[in-house]
């Protein structure tokens, strides 16, 4: 069994390699017809499914000004094509969306649900449309726009984020009673499901945000009668931490304390943020060494030693950081790329590498340079430095903007109230986003117990 396992692994893993290069093959294809193809810089006029193809292709590796050259050829060439169109105007809305300009952004995704409102894409487009107006601090217009889902698609894909979205916009618009009833709501519709807890952990959110501990507390205490956390946004041990810190902030520290205890033995995150409570709290010495014995040192090894440590110490970035991400990111491999064009041990992305190359002191830079382990830390470590002067030093925050983008982390930590690392987790607000902070942060914490800043093994 074990044998047909890894044989089922490895077979994964080579369909994997192979599709990424098919991918890089595509793109280079791509790039050689539209340069042989071109006539004094303009591109010509091709099948509307080729141009969609190619800006596709395009769009994969984040080149987003080469695939609006063919997506507008569409527009221009073929505007009543209902094969295409749809595809067309999402992908241009989204293409200036990874950019952050999120009002051009917001103008094809108004043309794209005007004119094709019950096609995927524009489905998809009017739940984009609510997060453009979110990213913007727009929370009223976001709100209209997830209530406008919610009412024409009520068994859409996104009908559940849709509830939730809905429910954070009302209450960073600061409408707390209509987001109350939205809650109520989403629990009701959504019983016993993971979208009925993260409507409750929503709620405990805004009650610790809006300093309401004993509405916190009881809100905590709700949650944990969940019998199911799977699949939420929201964990057991993140609740329980929240409901010790509503307790500690209301005064009850002895209350407090037997709360943190419950979890102070856990691996997770959220049972070393309980140590580290206890800690200041009790005046007790630092419990990691009870789940020390759980580490293995072959899965926390420090390659690419010297590279880490040069680029690390020009910009004053801890290297056990830089191992956690390299870890989550690639597991130290310089060749991985991912669907989304990520490349390289730390997984740069060509656009967001072009703004820090020639500061990293590298020039000329193309995307298959990224697989470089010297260029793509140096690279890396410009960027993170940038994060880490954002967020104060704050490695939760960097984290989440590495993997969500710093505007996303920025709101994040103003919805973060009181300022405490475990609140500001759990108001990370992409689930995908929330793993990565916890596995790198968890990982980070390992790496510190295990080694020094010069990454020499403590013991």
């Amino acid at each position: 069994m074990k044998t047909n396992v890894l044989l089922i692994l490895l077979v994964l893993l080579l369909s994997t390699l192979v599709s990424f290069a098919q991918r890089d093959e595509a793109l280079m294809r791509v790039r050689e017809l539209d340069k042989t193809q071109s006539v004094n810089g303009q591109l010509p006029t091709l099948s509307a499914s080729e141009h969609l193809y190619r800006a596709e292709v395009y769009a994969s590796n984040r080149l987003f000004s080469q695939a609006r050259l063919h997506w507008q050829k569409i527009l221009d060439n073929y505007p009543n094509d209902e094969n295409v169109m749809p595809k067309t105007l999402f992908g241009i809305a989204r293409s200036f969306m990874w950019e952050r300009d999120y009002e051009k952004a917001i103008s094809y995704f108004d043309i794209l649900i005007k004119n094709y409102p019950y096609t995927k894409e524009g489905r998809e487009g009017l739940a984009f449309k609510g997060a453009c107006f979110v990213r913007l601090s727009r929370h009223n217009e976001a709100a209209a726009v997830y209530e406008q889902y919610i009412r024409m698609f009520p068994s859409g894909e996104r009908i559940e984020s849709s509830h939730l979205n809905l429910i954070d916009a009302l209450r960073e618009a600061k409408r707390y009673d209509e987001a109350e009833k939205w809650i109520e709501i989403t629990v009701s519709k959504f019983t016993n499901t993971s979208a009925a807890v993260n409507a409750v952990h929503a709620k405990l959110r805004m009650m610790l945000y809006r300093e309401k501990w004993e509405k916190a507390v009881e809100t905590a205490d709700a949650l944990l009668k969940f019998s199911n956390f799977n699949g939420s946004m929201t964990s057991r041990d993140e609740t329980i931490y929240l409901k010790a810190l509503a307790l500690e902030k209301a005064g009850k520290q002895n209350e407090a304390v037997q709360t943190y205890r419950i979890i102070s033995n856990s691996a997770s995150y959220y049972g070393n943020l309980a140590d580290e409570k206890l800690k200041k709290i009790e005046k007790i010495s630092n419990t990691l060494s009870k789940t020390s014995k759980k580490f293995n040192l072959a899965d926390f090894p420090t390659p690419y030693k010297n590279e880490i440590l040069r680029s690390a110490r020009s910009k004053s970035i801890d290297a056990r950081f830089l191992l956690a991400l390299m870890k989550q990111e690639s597991s130290f491999r310089p060749d991985a790329k991912s669907p989304a064009g990520a490349r390289g041990l730390l997984q740069l992305t060509y656009d967001t590498a072009l703004k820090y190359n020639l500061a990293a002191g590298y020039q000329n830079l193309q995307p298959e340079d990224l697989h470089r382990i010297d260029l793509n830390i140096a690279i890396a470590c410009v960027y993170i430095a940038e994060l880490l002067e954002k967020f104060n030093g704050f490695y939760e925050a960097v984290a989440a903007g590495y993997n969500g983008g710093e505007d996303n982390a920025e709101r994040w930590l103003k919805r973060a109230n009181p300022k405490d690392k475990g609140v500001f987790v759990a108001e990370i607000g992409f689930p995908e986003t929330k793993n990565y902070v916890l596995k790198v942060m968890s990982y980070y914490q390992i790496y510190r117990y295990l080694y020094d800043e010069n990454l020499n093994l403590k013991r």
